[in-house]
């Protein structure tokens, strides 16, 4: 018995049949259900490009109505602007012949203005050239007039230049040349103010002229400087010191018209003070200084 109850499995071919069985079911069934997807997205899309179809129909169908009507505004815009141009044209070509027919209107007018401007002019200039004429002949007159003025006046200016200069020369050679206190021979010497004032037009030599008082301080005369000590109107005589070249000199009791003699390192000759009137505490006189300054050696 125990034979007979023994089980034994299956034979491997049996089982390898089975399974390929299977399998191919399985895959038509995919292929079937596949067919039917693919059929009904065809059906889908068959009726999305039928919509497709109509809405570019219709939308072409307004684009063609659109470009019509577009087209037609154009053209009536077109017209309308011939029409403008046109008008525009005959108005500028109308009013160019108005503006040239006021333009040569108004040229003649201005031409016309002109002639009788240069018209007036004319006699005007030929007015003013008769007046001209006139104070030309009247200045000639005048002028002649005031020429021999002028000559007169120059004759009698000649009189009086040669009555002065004679005069001058009369003052000048009553003039005396004085040995000054330094034994040097001095120039002219004047005694009064005519005879100084005919020394400045010689021009030979620079004069100053002063009027010093007795003081503490030295008064400045030309280059130097003098301080008055004493005075002796009684017997014209005075007493001076004299700086220059930071040095000081004493000229005690000098008379009137005597000239005082110096030396200074500026001048080869000397310097000469003058001294014409003394009075109480005053002199006046006048220094004399060399036109060339130039130094001693």
């Amino acid at each position: 018995m125990s034979d007979s109850m023994q089980t034994y499995p299956p034979a491997p071919g049996d089982s390898s049949s089975s399974l390929k069985t299977a399998v191919l079911v399985g895959a038509v069934i995919a292929m079937l259900a596949a067919n039917v997807y693919l059929y009904m997205q065809v059906d889908v899309l068959k009726t999305e490009i039928s919509k497709l179809r109509e809405s570019i129909a219709t939308e072409v169908t307004n684009l063609r109505e659109n470009s019509s009507a577009t087209t037609a505004t154009h053209r009536k815009s077109i017209e309308t602007l011939k029409s403008e141009l046109e008008a525009a044209r005959r108005t500028a070509a109308t009013a160019a012949s108005h503006a040239k027919s006021e333009a040569e209107s108004h040229a003649d007018q201005i031409a016309k203005q002109l002639a009788a401007e240069q018209k007036r002019q004319a006699q005007q200039i030929a007015g003013e050239l008769n007046q001209v004429k006139e104070v030309a002949s009247t200045t000639s007159t005048a002028m002649n007039t005031k020429f021999a003025d002028v000559n007169n006046e120059v004759s009698s200016v000649k009189t009086q230049v040669a009555s002065t200069r004679s005069e001058l020369e009369k003052t000048i050679g009553d003039l005396k040349k004085v040995t000054g206190d330094l034994g040097v021979q001095s120039g002219y010497i004047a005694t009064n103010g005519k005879e100084l004032a005919a020394l400045k037009r010689l021009g030979e030599r620079n004069y100053f002229e002063f009027n010093l008082a007795k003081a503490k301080t030295p008064q400045k005369v030309g280059d130097i400087t003098l301080l008055l000590k004493k005075t002796d109107q009684k017997k014209n005589k005075y007493t001076v010191e004299v700086f220059a070249d930071d040095k000081k000199t004493e000229k005690k009791d000098r008379n009137i018209n005597e000239p005082v003699q110096f030396y200074t390192a500026k001048a080869r000759q000397p310097y000469e003070l003058v001294v014409n009137e003394v009075g109480k505490d005053v002199i006046k006189g006048y220094l004399a200084t060399p036109k060339d300054q130039i130094a001693r050696n």
